[in-house]
């Protein structure tokens, strides 16, 4: 029941605003806002997804398919964080120079003006390393989720109570967020995590990461994959398959890790700047 009475929250909050702009990944937080608002705003709602090599390309393909079966105006902008090098250089405020970027774009956008950017962010996000959060809110950003107190659990809760098909999708932060902090990002470098992850879920994990680890100075990559716990033994099991594969996309190394599936987990070896 508290789920149901955040949302109607948030859906008084909508209602209020002259028109708005949802930042849109096609992820399980966005997609809920995304239809909470086109609900009580209708036309006057716009979805902008931000098209980088940090986005993986069926991710692309899924909010544009969305947008199109709901009737939702749709504008995918490229956001210029690759021509930043503070953002490449992939330090502790990577997030917030990404999010910088996409405010600026998004607000440059003829179909955003005079529309409040909307983000969908909940409130788990705030006991996380969430530069970009903080940088999209000095630009004027709403988070809509947050604020009444969303968490991932009642997202999702309330998502499946709508018939959302991303009710039950497993989290799927930007692809560079698998480069640990204080390598460089290059989009060479996602294009092969993009690869690595697309072959896992091929093989049957729909929750994992390819971490993607520089090794002998930058002359090789190794790729770590992080499944949940209960998944080791199958993968592990794969190894001659999985392994293989991944070599061929380039990495010279692949391991698994038996700590296994951490959402955020490069962010414990982070030093709050």
């Amino acid at each position: 029941m508290e789920a149901v009475k955040r949302e109607a929250r948030v859906l008084d909050q909508l209602r209020a605003l002259p028109q708005a702009a949802v930042a849109f990944s096609a992820g399980v937080d966005s997609t809920y806002l995304l239809v909470l608002a086109h609900e009580v705003l209708g036309d006057r709602v716009v979805a902008v997804t931000a098209d980088s090599p940090s986005l993986a390309r069926a991710t692309l393909a899924e909010a544009r398919a969305f947008c199109a079966a709901h009737g939702i105006r749709h504008e995918v902008v490229n956001t210029g964080e690759f021509s930043d090098p503070a953002y490449l250089a992939n330090d502790g405020q990577r997030c917030g120079h990404c999010k910088s970027h996409l405010m600026e774009a998004l607000m440059a956008l003829d179909s955003c003006q005079g529309a409040v950017a909307l983000l969908g962010a909940i409130a788990d996000d705030l006991t996380d390393h969430r530069p970009g959060q903080a940088a999209a809110a000095t630009r004027g950003a709403r988070f809509p989720l947050a604020e009444a107190g969303f968490t991932k659990a009642e997202v999702r809760e309330r998502s499946r109570a709508r018939g959302l098909p991303t009710a039950d999708r497993p989290a799927e932060p930007c692809l560079s967020s698998r480069v640990p902090y204080g390598e460089p990002v290059s989009a060479a470098g996602l294009a092969m995590i993009e690869q690595a992850e697309a072959a896992l879920h091929h093989a049957g994990f729909a929750t994992c990461r390819a971490r993607h680890h520089a090794v002998g100075g930058g002359r090789a990559w190794l790729c770590r994959i992080e499944v949940p716990d209960a998944d080791i033994p199958r993968l592990a099991e794969l190894r001659r398959s999985v392994g293989p594969a991944l070599r061929r996309i380039g990495y010279a190394m692949v391991t698994i890790d038996l700590a296994g599936f951490r959402s955020g987990g490069l962010n414990d070896l982070l030093v709050a700047p």
